[in-house]
Protein backbone atom coordinates (compact mmCIF):
# COMPACT_ATOMS: atom_id res chain seq x y z
CA UNK A 1 0.00 0.00 0.00
CA UNK A 2 1.30 3.48 -1.07
CA UNK A 3 2.48 4.98 2.38
CA UNK A 4 0.87 8.52 2.95
CA UNK A 5 2.92 11.74 2.51
CA UNK A 6 2.33 14.99 2.57
CA UNK A 7 4.05 17.10 -0.41
CA UNK A 8 6.25 20.00 0.53
CA UNK A 9 7.18 23.01 -1.36
CA UNK A 10 10.94 21.65 -1.44
CA UNK A 11 12.60 20.73 -4.92
CA UNK A 12 15.74 18.12 -4.74
CA UNK A 13 17.79 19.07 -7.47
CA UNK A 14 19.02 16.00 -9.47
CA UNK A 15 23.07 16.75 -10.45
CA UNK A 16 23.98 16.43 -14.64
CA UNK A 17 25.32 12.75 -13.07
CA UNK A 18 22.09 11.55 -12.10
CA UNK A 19 20.62 8.17 -13.73
CA UNK A 20 17.94 6.92 -11.91
CA UNK A 21 17.13 3.47 -12.92
CA UNK A 22 13.82 1.12 -11.81
CA UNK A 23 12.36 -2.05 -13.51
CA UNK A 24 9.13 -3.25 -13.01
CA UNK A 25 7.01 -6.40 -13.41
CA UNK A 26 3.63 -6.04 -15.82
CA UNK A 27 1.64 -4.46 -13.33
CA UNK A 28 3.91 -1.61 -12.65
CA UNK A 29 5.73 -3.19 -9.19
CA UNK A 30 9.23 -2.45 -8.83
CA UNK A 31 11.51 -5.38 -8.86
CA UNK A 32 14.72 -3.35 -8.88
CA UNK A 33 15.89 0.17 -8.06
CA UNK A 34 19.55 1.42 -8.41
CA UNK A 35 21.08 3.54 -5.33
CA UNK A 36 20.73 7.00 -7.19
CA UNK A 37 17.07 6.19 -7.08
CA UNK A 38 16.52 4.95 -3.25
CA UNK A 39 18.81 8.12 -2.30
CA UNK A 40 17.17 10.71 -4.23
CA UNK A 41 13.56 9.08 -3.13
CA UNK A 42 14.75 8.11 0.24
CA UNK A 43 13.47 5.23 0.55
CA UNK A 44 15.42 1.78 1.48
CA UNK A 45 15.33 -1.08 -1.37
CA UNK A 46 13.20 -3.24 1.18
CA UNK A 47 10.69 -0.07 1.42
CA UNK A 48 10.53 -0.35 -2.63
CA UNK A 49 10.60 -3.45 -3.59
CA UNK A 50 7.26 -4.98 -4.67
CA UNK A 51 5.99 -1.32 -4.46
CA UNK A 52 4.08 -0.17 -6.69
CA UNK A 53 6.09 2.50 -8.76
CA UNK A 54 3.60 5.11 -7.95
CA UNK A 55 4.97 5.19 -4.68
CA UNK A 56 7.25 8.03 -5.97
CA UNK A 57 3.78 9.82 -7.42
CA UNK A 58 3.13 13.55 -7.06
CA UNK A 59 -0.28 14.72 -6.39
CA UNK A 60 0.54 17.22 -8.90
CA UNK A 61 0.92 14.76 -12.04
CA UNK A 62 -1.99 14.62 -14.07
CA UNK A 63 -3.44 11.18 -14.19
CA UNK A 64 -4.17 11.46 -17.92
CA UNK A 65 -0.39 11.39 -17.94
CA UNK A 66 -0.18 8.08 -16.60
CA UNK A 67 -2.67 6.50 -18.98
CA UNK A 68 -0.99 7.64 -21.91
CA UNK A 69 2.00 5.97 -20.42
CA UNK A 70 0.27 2.86 -19.54
CA UNK A 71 -1.57 2.53 -23.27
CA UNK A 72 1.86 3.20 -24.62
CA UNK A 73 3.47 0.58 -23.00
CA UNK A 74 0.54 -1.76 -23.50
CA UNK A 75 1.27 -1.16 -27.49
CA UNK A 76 4.83 -2.36 -26.72
CA UNK A 77 6.39 1.44 -27.58
CA UNK A 78 8.74 2.94 -25.23
CA UNK A 79 7.52 6.48 -23.86
CA UNK A 80 9.40 9.80 -22.87
CA UNK A 81 7.55 12.09 -20.56
CA UNK A 82 8.72 14.72 -17.98
CA UNK A 83 7.63 13.31 -14.26
CA UNK A 84 7.29 15.32 -10.95
CA UNK A 85 8.35 12.92 -8.51
CA UNK A 86 7.78 12.69 -4.42
CA UNK A 87 10.49 11.75 -2.20
CA UNK A 88 9.42 9.91 1.07
CA UNK A 89 9.31 12.96 3.01
CA UNK A 90 7.17 14.76 0.69
CA UNK A 91 9.62 16.66 -1.16
CA UNK A 92 9.77 16.97 -5.50
CA UNK A 93 11.89 16.56 -8.03
CA UNK A 94 11.51 16.37 -11.47
CA UNK A 95 12.83 14.02 -14.11
CA UNK A 96 12.82 13.17 -17.87
CA UNK A 97 12.01 9.54 -18.20
CA UNK A 98 12.26 6.98 -20.88
CA UNK A 99 10.42 3.26 -20.03
CA UNK A 100 10.48 0.80 -22.48
CA UNK A 101 9.27 -2.93 -22.41
CA UNK A 102 11.61 -5.25 -21.16
CA UNK A 103 11.85 -8.34 -22.92
CA UNK A 104 12.69 -11.99 -22.68
CA UNK A 105 14.66 -14.16 -24.82
CA UNK A 106 11.44 -15.23 -27.65
CA UNK A 107 10.40 -11.51 -27.35
CA UNK A 108 7.86 -11.64 -24.90
CA UNK A 109 7.11 -8.17 -22.38
CA UNK A 110 8.01 -10.06 -19.43
CA UNK A 111 8.27 -5.89 -17.33
CA UNK A 112 9.54 -2.61 -18.15
CA UNK A 113 13.01 -0.78 -17.71
CA UNK A 114 12.64 3.14 -16.74
CA UNK A 115 15.51 5.03 -17.03
CA UNK A 116 15.38 8.62 -15.53
CA UNK A 117 18.00 11.91 -16.00
CA UNK A 118 18.24 16.04 -14.53
CA UNK A 119 15.56 17.57 -17.10
CA UNK A 120 16.36 20.87 -19.48
CA UNK A 121 14.66 23.86 -16.91
CA UNK A 122 13.49 24.64 -20.42
CA UNK A 123 11.27 22.36 -20.92
CA UNK A 124 9.81 21.91 -17.55
CA UNK A 125 8.34 25.68 -18.36
CA UNK A 126 6.52 24.66 -20.90
CA UNK A 127 5.45 20.93 -18.97
CA UNK A 128 4.31 22.37 -15.38
CA UNK A 129 1.81 24.47 -16.79
CA UNK A 130 1.13 21.84 -19.05
CA UNK A 131 0.12 19.52 -15.91
CA UNK A 132 -1.42 22.11 -14.28
CA UNK A 133 -4.17 22.89 -16.88
CA UNK A 134 -4.22 18.94 -17.31
CA UNK A 135 -5.36 18.78 -13.53
CA UNK A 136 -8.09 21.37 -14.09
CA UNK A 137 -9.52 19.27 -16.52
CA UNK A 138 -9.43 16.22 -14.48
CA UNK A 139 -11.16 18.00 -11.17
CA UNK A 140 -14.46 19.59 -14.13
CA UNK A 141 -14.29 16.29 -15.20
CA UNK A 142 -14.29 13.90 -11.68
CA UNK A 143 -12.45 11.17 -10.70
CA UNK A 144 -14.32 8.18 -13.03
CA UNK A 145 -13.53 10.58 -15.58
CA UNK A 146 -10.15 11.99 -15.68
CA UNK A 147 -7.52 10.26 -16.61
CA UNK A 148 -9.67 10.52 -20.24
CA UNK A 149 -10.22 13.74 -20.13
CA UNK A 150 -6.86 15.31 -19.12
CA UNK A 151 -5.55 12.96 -21.71
CA UNK A 152 -8.31 13.93 -24.67
CA UNK A 153 -7.47 17.73 -23.71
CA UNK A 154 -3.76 16.98 -24.45
CA UNK A 155 -4.28 15.60 -27.68
CA UNK A 156 -6.23 17.89 -28.97
CA UNK A 157 -3.94 21.04 -27.65
CA UNK A 158 -1.10 19.20 -29.50
CA UNK A 159 -3.70 18.06 -32.74
CA UNK A 160 -4.19 22.00 -32.91
CA UNK A 161 -0.41 23.02 -32.91
CA UNK A 162 0.55 20.61 -35.55
CA UNK A 163 2.53 17.62 -33.63
CA UNK A 164 2.20 14.50 -31.58
CA UNK A 165 2.92 13.58 -28.03
CA UNK A 166 6.31 12.03 -29.12
CA UNK A 167 7.64 14.88 -31.18
CA UNK A 168 6.56 17.47 -28.74
CA UNK A 169 8.21 15.53 -25.67
CA UNK A 170 11.11 15.18 -28.02
CA UNK A 171 11.43 18.26 -29.19
CA UNK A 172 11.34 20.58 -25.36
Amino acid sequence: MKPRITPTQQEIALSDDDIIVSKTDLTGRITYANRAFMRIANFSERDLMNQQHNIVRHPDMPRGAFKLLWDTLKAEREFFAYVKNMTSEGHYYWVFANITPDRDHNGKVVGYFSVRRKPQKAALQVIAPLYQEMLEVERRAGPASAPDASLRFVQDKLKSLGTTYDRFILGL
